[in-house]
């Protein structure tokens, strides 16, 4: 096979070592192999820079191994002259049989040579550092909900049922009344008079609802789900304080993107988080699709399509994408028609999905275009296709046993 690269380097990186496989040319036009495994400690990993300096390599492949490639990333994306690619552990399965370090290393090389591997897309360094941010903060996000699953646990086992009165249990209402609880207060009408706004209206019901048998060790539950609680809402705005001043040199785009329905200021830094602001790595705006896990898949063989189920793709941008689309849905634009269009024919969950994929691609557009959301409006469909929408119509009313004939207006 043609030789399109001649001095390229293939990198097998474990938690404790880094197999390195160069090859170059040689003489009587061989190609020539030069291995070596390096520790990773920081200063072994810089040997492995100047080794691979010395042998005038202009490219070097990894596979994507858990975290494991970052440090080894981190040592060589700032060298000039070194162009970098991590790519896909499937796309680079190795002959059976044949699997060892130094065997890996070799196929990667050998690979990569003849121009058969595609990089991933791996962002600058500053939104890779906004990536694990708004990551982390989701994890918290996360942790504090299952913390307040668990004080309603803790409140089952007492009898006490405030949740089947108020809405949120941790509310403003609910949390002051947790609170007087674990102050050692127990008279349920003395509770109940902490409500606050509309829940005052039920004060009658709150007075049975608090009623229950609260014991030491269930005291002693509440106050530790509480303060966890608590830990991880001051953590949460601490994160929040960091992700605004990591995400300043990107307010523009945020701002665009917080122009398209659905999406907020927490999905939008999401958005910057995963894909950047920078739309020149993604040649279209399919091919953001096609990254992120939003398109339809292909799955034919013998001229059958098998499944059009979606792809694996980046979970953190599609879960962010799909909050958003259900946003979208419950407002008074075109993302909300294009919802209740599909979801007659395709049910809601595969309507979401869809939304979700039109977001993204609106997100493209807005970035690329360095341009605001321009919404074609909930009439779009309506007016895009007239007749498709008169012959709806009549078979919804022919539906119900009725006779329609069209008249056309004057």
């Amino acid at each position: 096979m043609e030789v399109l690269v001649d001095r390229v380097a293939g990198l097998d990186v474990h938690k404790k070592t880094v197999t390195a496989c160069v090859r170059v040319p040689g003489g009587g036009g061989e190609r020539v192999e030069h291995k070596l495994t390096f520790p990773t400690f920081r200063a072994d990993l810089e040997g492995l820079r100047d080794w691979l300096a010395e042998l005038e390599v202009t490219l070097v492949v990894m596979e994507a191994t858990g975290v494991f490639w970052k440090p080894v990333w981190m040592v060589l994306e700032d060298v000039e002259g070194f162009e970098l690619k991590l790519v896909n552990a499937r796309h680079v399965k190795q002959v059976p049989g044949r699997k060892t370090d130094v065997g890996d290393a070799a196929w990667l090389a050998r690979l990569a040579e003849c121009g058969l591997l595609r990089g991933s897309f791996i962002p600058s360094r500053e939104i890779r550092e906004l990536r694990d941010l708004t990551r982390y903060k989701k994890r918290l996000i996360q942790d504090r909900t299952r913390e307040g699953q668990r004080v309603e646990k803790v409140l089952e086992d007492t009898g006490i049922k405030m949740q089947a009165v108020a809405s949120k249990t941790l509310g403003v209402s609910g949390r002051a009344m947790l609170d007087a609880i674990i102050d050692g207060e127990r008279d349920p009408e003395v509770l109940a008079d902490l409500a606050k706004g509309r829940l005052r209206e039920r004060i009658d019901d709150l007075v049975r609802a608090l009623q229950g048998e609260l014991r030491d060790h269930h005291i002693d539950m509440l106050r530790f789900h509480l303060g966890h609680i608590d830990y991880l809402t001051a953590a949460i705005a601490e994160l929040d304080t960091r992700i605004e001043e990591v995400t300043a040199p990107f307010a523009a785009a945020r701002d665009r993107l917080v122009s398209i329905p659905g999406i907020g200021s927490q999905v939008a830094e999401t958005v910057l988080a995963e894909c950047g602001a920078d739309m020149s790595v993604f040649p279209t705006a399919a091919h953001l699709a096609s990254w992120a896990g939003l398109c339809p898949g292909n799955d034919e063989s013998g001229g059958k399509h098998r499944s059009g189920k979606t792809r694996p793709g980046n979970l953190w941008l599609c879960d962010a994408l799909t909050q958003a689309a259900w946003s979208a849905a419950r407002t008074d634009t075109f993302m909300a028609a294009r919802f209740r269009r599909l979801s007659r024919r395709l049910g809601k969950k595969k309507a979401i999905v869809a939304v979700a994929h039109t977001i993204l691609i609106a997100i493209w557009h807005v970035l690329h275009n360095d341009e605001d959301y321009h919404d074609l409006g909930a009439g779009w469909y309506d007016a895009w296709d007239p007749k498709a929408r008169t012959r709806s119509l009549i078979r919804q009313l022919e539906a119900l046993g009725n006779k329609v004939t069209i008249e056309p207006a004057a």
